[in-house]
């Protein structure tokens, strides 16, 4: 079976908009990975950063980062929305998958709970897609990220942007534009079982 383009799937996309902006909210992991699909995105939509991680652990980390994501979006000109931190709803949501590995089930339901979110938050509030920076991580498997993205796009009834902002050195550009805004980068993907590996850098 043929391995689905996201990326070129994203630009056509964006060239059916025949030069009209959109507007999109983006759920956000944190400041660096947001900066190059902001980048990317920000001629063709009317962008808001969403940042809803419950995920992350501990709550000084999770503060941290979010002043990072701000600090940034403040530089940039870009509107950001906070959202509650329920970490304990993430680990109730999780609970039994703790031996799961990095990227298998218990990522796949993080995943959807956030994206679950942010298109609920998005329907409201009128915006013409919702999406994530998540598959700019090289970390992340971007085939199941988006077909949980469309599946609840479908759900809410709210157009989900098909993405893989890794593609086009998106990765290589976030660590770029790290290091010219001097960005905190964690070297782990938020909960406390990825730190455990300790083997990712977003």
């Amino acid at each position: 079976m043929d391995k689905i383009n996201y990326d070129k799937l994203m630009i056509k996309e964006i060239e059916s908009f025949n030069g009209e902006k959109k507007s999109i909210l983006l759920h956000s992991c944190c400041g660096p990975c947001s900066s190059s699909v902001i980048e990317r995105l920000k001629d063709y939509f009317d962008i808001t950063v969403i940042y809803y991680n419950p995920n992350i652990e501990p709550n000084e980390e999770y503060e941290k980062r979010k002043k990072v994501q701000i600090g940034l979006l403040n530089e940039l000109g870009i509107p950001f929305m906070d959202s509650p931190y329920d970490n304990d709803y993430f680990h109730e949501l999780t609970k039994g998958l703790d031996s799961e590995p990095e990227g298998g089930a218990r990522c796949h339901v993080c995943y959807g709970f956030r994206l679950k979110y942010t298109a609920k938050v998005a329907k409201e509030n009128n915006y013409d897609y919702f999406c994530t920076t998540l598959t700019v991580s090289p970390y992340k498997n971007s085939d199941i990220i988006n077909k949980i993205g469309k599946s609840i796009g479908d759900e809410y009834n709210i157009k989900y942007l098909l993405s893989d902002f890794k593609k086009r050195e998106g990765y290589k550009r976030s660590i770029e534009l790290s290091n010219k805004y001097q960005l905190y980068r964690q070297n782990y993907c938020g909960c406390l079982y990825a730190k455990g590996d300790d083997n990712e850098e977003e």
